[in-house]
């Protein structure tokens, strides 16, 4: 049985040399550069939905053609 989230869990991890912390709550997760307070928040809902992987393969198309 998985244990319920009722309160934000706190992950530090590296990546490429530079320290991330990673913030998981009830409304989605936060990922910023340790000692900072704001970085890309990805929402649930968005993951669940498919939105969060339609905006990356958008951005990543867009980054390819060098539009804006």
């Amino acid at each position: 049985m998985a244990t319920k989230l009722d309160r934000p869990l706190k992950r530090e991890m590296e990546i490429d040399g530079q320290v991330y912390t990673a913030t998981i709550t009830t409304d989605g997760i936060k990922v910023v550069p340790k000692g900072k307070r704001n970085g890309p928040f990805v929402s649930w809902r968005s993951i669940v939905t498919g939105d969060a992987a339609l905006a990356e393969s958008l951005r990543i198309s867009l980054d390819a053609t060098g539009d804006e």
